[in-house]
């Protein structure tokens, strides 16, 4: 069975986060905290969207971003397949860092 296609809208309001896969970190020393939002900062000026807030934990993520022109799911996959690519380059090793897909809740 597929997954439901997810609903974006221009101008929406999302609560987004990430985990590690079997809950590992994904930010192994304080480099890979810049490396992620040199990431997310390049995917922002891409896709054209709005950080209000961010957290970054050593296993996960939460951004509560805005998506001006309804493209949340084009940004995401750069987003997070960029940070992998580079997270598994830089430590020389292979395979998923996220734990599934990620959540994304439309806020009122």
């Amino acid at each position: 069975m597929s997954r439901p296609l997810r609903v974006e809208y221009a101008g929406a309001l999302y609560h987004v986060t990430s985990r590690g896969n079997a809950r590992q970190p994904i930010y192994l020393d304080e480099a890979d905290f810049d490396l992620f939002l040199e990431v997310l900062a390049e995917s922002c000026r891409r896709f054209n969207w709005v950080i209000h807030s961010y957290c970054l934990m050593t296993n996960h993520y939460h951004l509560l971003l805005e998506t001006p022109d309804g493209n949340l799911s084009k940004g995401m996959r750069q987003l997070n397949g960029v940070y992998t690519q580079k997270f598994n380059r830089k430590h020389n090793r292979v395979g998923h860092l996220y734990q599934g897909r990620y959540k994304a809740i439309l806020v009122d």
